[in-house]
């Protein structure tokens, strides 16, 4: 399955918010030239031609393979983000807001498991400038989960004695199902995602 056709929750991404179309194919190939190669292994030439373009035509859109790179990351960090404020800021409990957030994360990491490698892992490729960007994206992505513990805290709900710690468990319990997720695999997106929703909610000591 190429990563133009990994879905979440049955839906095609296409990309929708890269245009023109031929930037938006550049940026496809890069994201599957970095997942199988890495960064720094990949050339602008491996990508133009998974794009089935020239070399020169690469540059007409972006400047540097950094650039394709930083675009990925900020697409990518932007939809997580968007999918965790949403669960946070939700109707309902701390365990309901948290299970919600959970299981969306997931399922975004294991539908978007290529596209979430390369968001997730190849963040110390990028330089100074679009990686403090990132970082400070992270920091809000940690906050939104954070405050949906403190919330659980501060209505008895959870029985967490470290929630810095807890929250860094929780993000990288979410993150890691992009690693090993198989289309192939027992379960699907949503089953991993019900699944690791319970897993948390024990971690946490929900009532």
């Amino acid at each position: 399955m190429s990563t133009a056709e990994e879905t979440t929750g049955g839906e095609v991404e296409p990309w929708d918010e890269v245009t023109p179309d031929a930037a938006r194919r550049l940026l496809i190939a890069a994201v599957e030239a970095f997942a199988e190669r890495g960064y720094h292994a990949t050339t602008t030439r491996d990508i133009a031609g998974r794009a089935g373009m020239s070399p020169a035509a690469l540059y007409i859109h972006y400047k540097t393979k950094e650039e394709l790179l930083h675009r990925i990351s900020r697409i990518g960090h932007d939809k997580a983000l968007d999918i965790l404020r949403t669960a946070a800021r939700r109707e309902g409990t701390a365990a309901e807001r948290l299970a919600d957030a959970v299981s969306s994360f997931v399922r975004w990491h294991a539908g978007r498991r290529t596209t979430a490698r390369v968001v997730q892992y190849e963040l110390d490729a990028l330089g100074p400038e679009a990686r403090a960007e990132i970082v400070a994206l992270r920091r809000q992505v940690d906050a939104e989960v954070r405050g949906i513990v403190e919330d659980g805290v501060a209505s008895g709900e959870f029985d967490v004695l470290d929630v810095h710690g807890t929250t860094l468990a929780v993000l990288s319990l979410c993150i890691d199902v992009a690693r090993w997720f198989t289309v192939d695999g027992p379960r699907t997106p949503e089953e991993v995602g019900a699944l690791y929703a319970d897993l948390v909610l024990r971690m946490v000591g929900a009532k």
